[in-house]
């Protein structure tokens, strides 16, 4: 089985993206563990955590074999949070001031959404909601980081360029997040047009952070960097340091990810290339 996941690497990755989307589609849509008082999807990541401990039995590959090195742990971490901070920072300043511009009374606060009773989203302040919310985003990026950076890149380069393989691991990672407006679209909060944009738009931005994060491991020999700004951006960005107004939460919060993305990509950006125009190559 071994040989024959590696001679068919695209096809294998391909089945194994497959059968972790299903899982995660089933819960988002159908489960809907969201909208619990846990108020996380994390059935499908722990399914995904699984699937991955067994392809590397299979493979008989070690952890280390994809990115979760024991060397440089804490330094490539600060390097993650250190890139996440400032380029957050930036991102933060944008949408105040945008807010401001427009006569709004905006204030930051920390704690999480969750679910109640009558349908309306709930704030959450307690030390245990941030402390799970913390919990659920630190097993979200060891499971996404580490089939899509990991597992799946490393199965695609045995035989196809490394080039190759960021693409396709960018594309999975980008289809991936199509859950999200799918179960907006089952939901009849947008049409078929508005599925179509948003599934474009998640496609794109995911498929940006993928590379990222993947350059991130080629640089630094470790998926912790990459997980580390993951982390930044799904916990603290998006679930518990939030803007507010009197007209509602979060109202920019696309445009807060979307600077703080394209920042954060175009300095790992200019960092690749430097390296590669002084000769130093990667270091996976």
């Amino acid at each position: 089985m071994r040989d024959s996941i590696l001679k068919n690497s695209i096809k294998t990755c391909c089945v194994i993206f497959c059968i972790l989307v299903a899982v995660h589609a089933f819960e988002a849509i159908v489960l809907r563990m969201d909208e619990t008082f846990l108020g996380e999807n994390f059935i499908n990541k722990l399914f995904g955590i699984l699937v991955l401990w067994l392809i590397l039995r299979i493979l008989q590959w070690k952890c280390s074999d994809i990115g979760f090195a024991n060397d440089g742990f804490v330094r490539n971490i600060v390097y993650g949070l250190t890139l996440a901070t400032v380029a957050f920072f930036v991102a933060y300043t944008v949408e105040f001031l945008i807010l401001k511009g427009q006569g709004k009374s905006v204030q930051f606060g920390f704690f999480t959404m969750g679910f109640s009773l009558t349908g309306t989203a709930e704030i959450h302040s307690g030390i245990g909601f941030i402390l799970m919310c913390v919990f659920f985003n630190i097993v979200n990026v060891i499971m996404e980081e580490g089939t899509f950076r990991g597992l799946l890149y490393g199965i695609i380069k045995t035989d196809h360029s490394e080039k190759t393989a960021m693409l396709i691991q960018a594309l999975l990672f980008g289809i991936w997040h199509i859950v999200t407006p799918l179960h907006n679209l089952f939901d009849g909060d947008i049409n078929l047009v508005g599925f179509i944009g948003l599934s474009i738009g998640y496609v794109i931005l995911a498929g940006i952070m993928g590379v990222k994060w993947l350059l991130l491991y080629r640089m630094t020999g470790s998926l912790y960097a990459g997980m580390a700004d993951h982390f930044f951006n799904n916990c603290i960005a998006t679930n518990l340091l939030h803007l507010s107004t009197e007209s509602g939460t979060d109202e920019l919060m696309i445009v807060r990810v979307l600077v703080a993305q394209l920042i954060s990509f175009a300095v790992v950006m200019v960092i690749w290339v430097k390296r590669k125009k002084n000769g130093l190559q990667s270091v996976k």
